[in-house]
């Protein structure tokens, strides 16, 4: 295990130039800032996640950024990271903590939620965790993958899609997903002010990333109005709106 500790500890030394920190808005007490690295990019949904929760709860990580558009994930540095090539990756340094590094998002967002407990981002009955659980994954685990760089990199060497057949590809799949989305919420009784309930959960973090993707892209779904209410009612917090991609390190510049 010690040896896997310092393979590590070597492995963020070799992003340390890159290191950022998000950006974080007013009224939130940050903490915890040397305890978790986080290895991130700018333009990632699941990144997105990421921060929102950690932001939600007072946390802020030390960001690590891997530049998806270099390839750099594919890099042998970070791949002992995570074999997968995927973003993010977060490792914990706190006192008896095995510092093996945490993949996907979803998997990460129930470890913060159960270290950090308060505020909470699950409900407290079996079933609205269940529901909230089920929300998030359409559009975490069916929606978003098949938008990622590596399904893209596959289609255009494979299938041979351009441009405008990769666009098609994606604003089909973020249709179907939002649109399934929309009438769920629409017509569920626990949907509130957010999807569950009047408090934000990881369900809304899970909807607000995939919308501020599709702005990211230029892309427009029609027919969500419950989805684009519920996004409205997350930009108020300072947790979604210090989140937004265009406010990252790496960011095109406007």
């Amino acid at each position: 295990m010690a040896f896997v500790l310092r393979q590590v500890d070597r492995l963020l030394l070799t992003f340390d130039s890159q290191v950022t920190a998000p950006t974080v808005s007013k009224g939130l007490s940050m903490t915890n800032s040397a305890r978790f690295e986080l290895f991130s990019f700018w333009r990632t949904s699941a990144t997105y996640r990421v921060r929102v929760a950690f932001s939600l709860k007072g946390v802020t990580p030390k960001e690590h950024n891997v530049d998806l558009d270099t390839g750099e994930q594919r890099s042998e540095a970070f791949l002992k990271i995570n074999p997968m090539g995927a973003i993010p990756a977060l490792v914990d340094h706190g006192a008896g903590q095995s510092q093996t590094p945490l993949t996907q998002s979803q998997a990460i967002l129930e470890f913060i939620e159960e270290s950090f407990p308060t505020p909470a981002l699950l409900p407290a009955d079996a079933h609205g965790r269940a529901r909230v659980r089920s929300l998030a994954a359409m559009l975490a685990a069916d929606t978003h993958p098949l938008i990622t760089p590596r399904v893209k990199k596959y289609l255009t060497a494979t299938n041979g899609f351009d441009d405008a057949a990769w666009r098609a590809w994606q604003i089909h799949w973020f249709t179907t997903g939002l649109q399934a989305l929309e009438q769920r919420l629409a017509s569920e009784p626990g949907t509130g002010t957010f999807c569950h309930g009047n408090t934000p959960t990881i369900a809304d973090i899970c909807l607000a990333s995939i919308i501020a993707v599709t702005r990211v892209f230029k892309i427009e779904v029609p027919g969500i109005p419950t989805v684009m209410r519920v996004m409205a009612a997350c930009e108020r917090i300072d947790a979604f709106a210090a989140a937004d991609p265009g406010r990252q390190v790496g960011a095109p510049q406007a």
